[in-house]
């Protein structure tokens, strides 16, 4: 049998819960019609490997490990299964892709729409605390925790084989979904991360709008002050950054995180790509190393 037509069949029978759009390649997109953490409806795209489709259909026993992409500034859950090229990396390791939106939409929120860099597109993976945005801006615990229990209940992954990556403010999001949680992902990498965004403008930006004036609680969202708190097994970090990328010297700041993890005693695998950008071009150049870092821990 053709292997969209079992990937058809197979989305037929585990997502009846979820509203589905069909995407690229065995992608599909879906809406869940509302989420308690950000109180609306979220979107996210699912990659299932045909040979995932082709095991699980008949047999809902049968679980395989899931990686969480988490995208950057702007983007929405299509950016990233339409030029990454990541597809080919995840059938070869037979494991299942989940990318959510990076924001809630459409909460009515005055303000929402007005920058790039905060609000819609730019929930910044954090759980807000400020009155305007703390009912719906909580992109922290829906990527924790609502997301991995709908997507449990909806497809055939193994909950205890679970890693997470993510590109710019995704791959801060990932850095600190993973040191936050111990023993919740079982691996971690970034496309370049915005690595200590207390001192960097986008950070500040969105601490200051999403957790108010005091810095103190910034920490907690910041992965180069996590590193040091993480109580976890230690195993290696890859981040991937772009030489050429113009956003490295004062938004990005890897060295203050290699710094950090130096001191933590943190195994990090940190590559300084010459001459890539911070954009899809150069994720699409290394997805393959990170899918085969991820592989080895979720075997």
């Amino acid at each position: 049998m053709n292997s969209l037509i079992f990937v058809a069949s197979f989305f037929a029978r585990y997502s009846r819960p979820l509203r589905s759009q069909f995407s690229l390649c065995c992608c599909k997109r879906f809406s869940q019609p509302f989420s308690k953490e950000t109180g609306c409806s979220m979107t996210f795209a699912a990659y299932i490997p045909p040979q995932v489709a082709a095991a699980a259909d008949g047999d809902t026993s049968k679980k395989f490990p899931v990686l969480y992409w988490l995208s950057g500034l702007t983007c929405t859950e299509k950016n990233f299964i339409e030029k990454s090229g990541f597809q080919r990396f995840a059938a070869e390791a037979g494991i299942v892709v989940i990318g959510p939106d990076t924001s809630p939409r459409g909460c009515n929120i005055e303000g929402e729409e007005d920058a790039y860099d905060f609000g819609t597109g730019a929930g910044f993976y954090v759980d807000a605390t400020e009155e305007k945005w703390k009912k719906n801006y909580r992109m922290y615990s829906y990527v924790t925790k609502e997301l991995p229990v709908v997507v449990a209940a909806n497809f055939p992954v193994d909950p205890s084989r679970q890693s997470i990556f993510g590109h710019s403010a995704g791959g801060h999001g990932a850095l600190i979904c993973f040191l936050k949680n111990p023993g919740q992902y079982r691996s971690v990498s970034a496309f370049a991360p915005i690595s200590n965004p207390s001192v960097a403008p986008w950070g500040i930006k969105a601490f200051t709008g999403y957790l108010g004036s005091n810095q103190d609680a910034w920490k907690q969202y910041d992965a180069t002050h996590l590193i040091g708190q993480y109580t976890g097994e230690k195993v290696e970090i890859l981040i991937d950054q772009g030489g050429a990328d113009d956003n490295k010297a004062n938004q990005l700041l890897p060295q203050n995180f290699e710094e950090a993890a130096k001191i933590a005693g943190h195994p990090l695998r940190y590559r300084d790509q010459e001459g890539y950008d911070h954009g899809y071009y150069f994720v699409a150049s290394f997805i393959g190393d990170h899918f085969k870092h991820h592989a080895k821990f979720l075997a």
